[in-house]
């Protein structure tokens, strides 16, 4: 629909000979808007969306205002805009489920008097299919093929169903295995800062803006793309023509002065700046760097930062458009008109940063990048920084904590000499675990030992530095140092190298690193996000055996962005972010009680001490190499036909029409049951009474705790269904495979191995206590008995309760066992909104109030009344009834926050609503 254009916005851009339609914000200005020249840059972004779809119902002349008086108030008022983003990202893990729900709204929409045509993506998508890889062969030459091998082996249905996808909708490409991680491939290739689209005849210039299925998409925020990362359900309304409702936020500015200094890394700022930003409290709110420091960052700094946005728990991590911005789209291939229209576009609108004055943030931070020092971050959460030099002491107390107090000896390691990174020589030389005085055990077959501390896993993994040559190529440098003083990687360590796209294994073989990194065992094992999601795949099982025989701290570190507990390996109780330098490092340490900042990393050829300052590269050196090794051809090369795929994707077979055919005995792809029974008439939810408690959990439950991923046990709800439906343990794949099986996915949610739940003190993993029978049971069994009796279920839980990666089957799970509300201290963003979009009412706990503070046990009854006239953020109080039959009152927020989201709630979800918009339009 055209923009009413209130504000007589519309005007042409001529750039090189080509005339593009626009929206000034200037013009804007002009004409009655208001000085907005010290919006933040981010904001503008947003600004301009309101101008090119005000339509007076959606988006009113009201919202556009609303951004010059944010001014005056930094954000601190509360409005509801609905924002349009130019396209849809996807991966695969959280891609499949959401075409799996297209494709089940298809055959409702025909029920319900539509056309299954009517259901089809209305703005671009992109699915890149780089999660399902995973680590089981590592440190040999053919790892690589093997691996994909196995991949197309194991996810055969879900590709053949994604091969149907790509071809029965319009505006929808898929990425096939092997090319990338979905992130890199948008930085490198999909995202443009300035999109265009040919509109009545016209050319429309506006800024590149997206929605991805997981959180990560900020990462193109380095680029000036804004983007951040939206539950599936969110991301299939957004595909579906329906705008993302939110509220005009907070803006924290990050202002950044100096350099980093020699023997620092961008990851040592992201780890950094990740810490600050989760001390400052972020949650909710946009971030946005400025300063003079910038000009000394890369664009492939920028994007390292902008991928750790949701760790920083912000919405997005935006950097506006500069030198390093033209500079990248040239390296990286990109067309010269459209590099042309970026600049000028962007000078336009008023985000150009050399030419923007500071502008007004809610609140700054400040940071001079001489102070950064290399760091590492874990075991379980990466705001945990910890100062290189530090991580032996600091192993020392975390593992206490880890075995709950039970720690073998506490004396700390003995560091001999006088060596630091930066500094001198030292005489004493530790080789093995009996040199800092703990237990060893010897691993069968073996003729080695390991202990607490031992790093069973070196992984350069994840978007979040494979995007970064300076530190891949640094990685490479510390190999072939190390290499050439014969060192070599502890025989117990699992390496593996997973780049974010091909270019990386262009430039590394071209600067000859990768036969270094090979040596030292981290060859190719694919091309995707692997340790990082947990798809690290299996330790040798000797290691796995006197791992979990000897209840051994095991340790891994990973060049990624998420170390949660849980995550990485189920036999890995610590894991430490670091960047790829540091993972080759200590990959030739092996252990965390080694100091590689102060202790040598082994013995030379000689006998003499080899330290980590020996070994490491200086800027100027990795400078050099970049210079030579990484060009333009690279990319336009590895693009040029990025959607036709390899042999193997190719001979995957289509079949079935506009509407699927869902193939019975599946276990991988089913048709879930959220539409059945559904009509045009709302069936608004109503007042729930005498629910019974699921579970009582404590502070930062993530949606990994909550979301199944990983490995599937035997022993589980979704192993015993997979073994019923005659699938063998060794051909389980992930949780992650299967998310396009609500089955599979239903029995794993809440079924994490470290999760705790209150109402089994003292134990670990997804159980809970059923009532009134009082048996410990499964929390997917307690559930379906639960159902059975037509019995309602709550949740209780702490603050920052879904906090962590945008799954979409964190909300999925939870409506399919039964759960009709949430009640927390507080929620984070994404899983907020993903509950309300699968139909389940979020409460907050008012001020001093929680499930602690009210004694409460899981034994007793919930009601909650008054829920058909709820309101956004009202308060709704909840009555509670003990076992002893007395009564109490806990008083809530309705965590609501808009009247699209309270539509939602009401439809019965998302996707139901925009079912029965289009169901009516149709009719």
């Amino acid at each position: 629909m055209p923009s009413l254009d209130s504000f007589k916005s519309r005007r042409t851009l001529d750039v090189n000979g080509k005339s593009y339609t626009y929206y000034s914000l200037q013009a804007a200005s002009e004409n009655g808007l208001g000085d907005v020249s010290r919006l933040p840059a981010s904001l503008k972004v947003l600004l301009e969306n309101m101008l090119r779809f005000e339509d007076g119902k959606t988006v009113t002349k009201d919202d556009i205002v609303a951004f010059a008086k944010w001014l005056d108030n930094k954000g601190k008022d509360d409005h509801e805009i609905a924002y349009r983003p130019a396209r849809v990202l996807m991966q695969d893990f959280t891609g499949v489920p959401a075409v799996v729900d297209l494709a089940a709204m298809r055959d409702a929409a025909k029920k319900l008097g539509a056309s299954a045509e009517a259901i089809n993506p209305q703005v671009p998508v992109d699915l890149v299919i780089d999660h399902s890889v995973m680590v089981d062969n590592f440190a040999g030459p053919d790892s690589f093929r093997k691996n994909v091998e196995i991949e197309y082996e194991r996810n055969k249905e879900r590709y053949e169903f994604l091969r149907w996808g790509s071809t029965a909708f319009e505006n929808f490409r898929v990425v096939p295995p092997g090319t990338g991680i979905c992130h890199q491939v948008n930085l490198e290739y999909l995202g443009q800062t300035v999109w265009t689209k040919e509109e009545n005849g016209e050319t429309v210039a506006y800024p590149d803006t997206c929605v991805g299925t997981d959180s990560h998409t900020t990462m193109i925020n380095g680029l000036s793309v804004l983007g951040w990362g939206v539950g599936g359900i969110e991301a299939e309304a957004a595909m579906l023509g329906q705008p993302v409702s939110m509220l005009i936020p907070e803006v924290i500015g990050f202002k950044m002065t100096g350099k980093l200094p020699e023997g620092a890394t961008a990851t040592d700022l992201v780890l950094t700046v990740t810490k600050m930003m989760r001390d400052k409290g972020v949650v909710a709110k946009f971030t946005e760097f400025f300063g003079p420091g910038l000009a000394n960052l890369s664009l492939e700094d920028q994007a390292t930062l902008s991928n750790m946005s949701p760790e920083f728990g912000s919405t997005c991590a935006f950097f506006p458009t500069d030198e390093q911005t033209l500079k990248y789209l040239r390296s990286t291939g990109r067309d010269d008109d459209r590099i042309a229209l970026v600049e000028a576009y962007t000078k336009a609108q008023g985000y150009w940063r050399e030419d923007m004055p500071d502008p007004v943030f809610t609140d700054v931070i400040e940071l001079d990048l001489s102070t950064v020092v290399p760091c590492i971050s874990g075991p379980k959460r990466p705001q945990d920084k910890i100062v290189l030099d530090q991580a032996p002491a600091q192993f020392r107390k975390d593992v206490k904590v880890i075995k709950g107090g039970a720690v073998s000896d506490d004396k700390q390691p003995e560091t001999r000499g006088e060596a630091r990174f930066e500094g001198e020589g030292a005489t004493m030389v530790k080789t093995e675990p009996e040199d800092y005085g703990i237990p060893k055990y010897a691993v069968p077959d073996t003729d080695y030992h390991i202990h607490d501390g031992s790093v069973v896993i070196a992984a350069i993994t994840s978007c979040t530095n494979t995007s970064n040559p300076s530190v891949l190529i640094a990685a490479g440098l510390v190999a072939r140092n190390a290499r050439a003083k014969g060192l070599k990687v502890k025989p117990w360590v699992k390496t593996s190298l997973a780049p974010g796209s091909q270019v990386v294994t262009d430039y590394l073989e071209r600067a000859g690193l990768q036969d270094d990194l090979d040596a030292l065992g981290f060859n190719l094992v694919g091309y995707g996000c692997t340790t990082c999601i947990g798809n690290s795949g299996p330790l040798p099982p000797a290691i796995s055996k006197t791992i979990n025989e000897n209840d051994l701290v095991a340790c891994s570190v990973l060049s990624g962005n998420r170390n949660f507990e849980g995550r990485i390996s189920q036999d890995v109780r610590a894991n430490y972010l670091a960047s790829p330098p540091l993972v080759v490092a200590y990959a030739l340490a092996g252990s965390l009680h080694r100091n590689v900042a102060t202790e040598p990393l082994g013995v030379d050829q000689d006998g003499n001490p080899v330290y980590l300052k020996d070994i490491w590269p200086t800027s100027e050196e990795i400078a050099s190499i970049m210079a030579e090794a990484v060009t333009p051809a690279m990319f336009k090369d590895r693009y040029s036909d990025v959607f036709k795929g390899d042999e193997m994707w190719q001979g995957i077979e289509v079949s079935g029409g506009q509407t699927y055919s869902w193939p019975p005995a599946s276990t991988y792809v089913q048709n879930p049951p959220y539409f059945e029974g559904m009509t045009l008439d709302i069936d608004a939810p109503g007042d729930i009474e005498d629910a019974r408690v699921l579970a009582v959990f404590g502070d930062s439950i993530t949606t990994d705790h909550i979301s199944p991923a990983g490995s599937i046990k035997a022993s589980s709800p979704a192993g015993i269904y997979l073994q019923e439906h005659q699938v063998s343990p060794l051909d389980f794949n992930s949780y992650g495979s299967r998310r396009g099986n609500h089955e599979v996915m239903m029995r794993g949610t809440f079924a994490n191995i470290r999760i705790k739940n209150q109402m089994v003190p003292g134990v670990e993993g997804g159980v809970t206590v059923h009532y009134p029978s009082g048996e410990q049971m499964p929390i997917y069994d307690a559930a379906m008995k639960y159902e059975a009796s037509g019995t309602p279920l709550v949740i209780f839980a702490g603050d920052l309760y879904g906090n962590g990666s945008s799954r979409d089957w964190a909300a999925k799970g939870t409506i399919l066992l039964g759960v009709r509300a949430v009640i927390a201290g507080s929620f984070e963003r994404i899983h907020r909104s993903n509950l309300i979009g699968m139909g389940v009412l979020p409460l907050e706990f008012a001020e001093g109030e929680s499930a602690k503070e009210l004694g409460l046990t899981g034994k007793e009854q919930v009601s909650i009344k008054g829920i058909e006239t709820i309101k956004p953020r009202q308060k709704l109080e909840v009555e509670i009834t003990k076992e002893d039959g007395s009564r109490i009152t806990a008083h809530t927020i309705v965590r609501i926050d808009t009247e699209n989201e309270l539509d939602y709630y009401r439809n019965g979800g998302i996707l139901h609503y925009v079912l029965r918009n289009l169901a009516r339009d149709a009719a």
